[in-house]
């Protein structure tokens, strides 16, 4: 493993946690740029794994020439990187500008909806309250002390 290696795994891992942290604010175009940033990474760390640069992508006929070719696997990938990475860039700005444009501004806010459903859910996942018999509440009681159809 020389510096280069080094030196790029690093980069590679920055640029992945700084587009990662990005991703989870709530600023939209803080998102995209985290979006970008992780393209950037995925293009290296593509890049990287395609071995040394410099080599020949075909062999001029002998044989220890074949086995030091250039992986053009990598190469490919990272193109299809780029391209996928265009596009979705381009999809989100077109998102962060429509909220923009209805809102005024791009955070993006708490649903409440999604908030009262979650509540909903752990309180039905938390069970019977203490209080409460299993059964349910207690019968509805008339002025006499007895519950309704019961004799006196």
């Amino acid at each position: 493993m020389n510096t280069i290696d080094v030196t790029m795994a690093l980069v590679v891992g920055g640029l992945f946690a700084i587009g990662f942290y990005l991703m989870l604010q709530r600023s939209l175009m803080r998102i995209v740029l985290g979006f970008i940033l992780l393209g950037h990474g995925t293009n290296l760390l593509l890049l990287v794994a395609g071995g040394t640069p410099g080599r020949p992508p075909v062999p001029t006929g002998t044989t220890e020439a074949s086995a030091r070719t250039a992986d053009p696997l990598p190469q490919a990938m990272a193109l299809t990187a780029i391209v996928i990475t265009f596009g979705l860039t381009a999809f989100l700005m077109a998102l962060a500008y429509r909220s923009w444009r209805l809102s005024g501004h791009d955070e993006v806010h708490d649903d409440v909806e999604d908030r009262l459903i979650g509540t909903a859910r752990e309180r039905a996942d938390a069970g019977p309250e203490s209080g409460r018999d299993e059964a349910g509440p207690a019968p509805d009681r008339d002025d006499g002390g007895t519950a309704p159809g019961e004799a006196r």
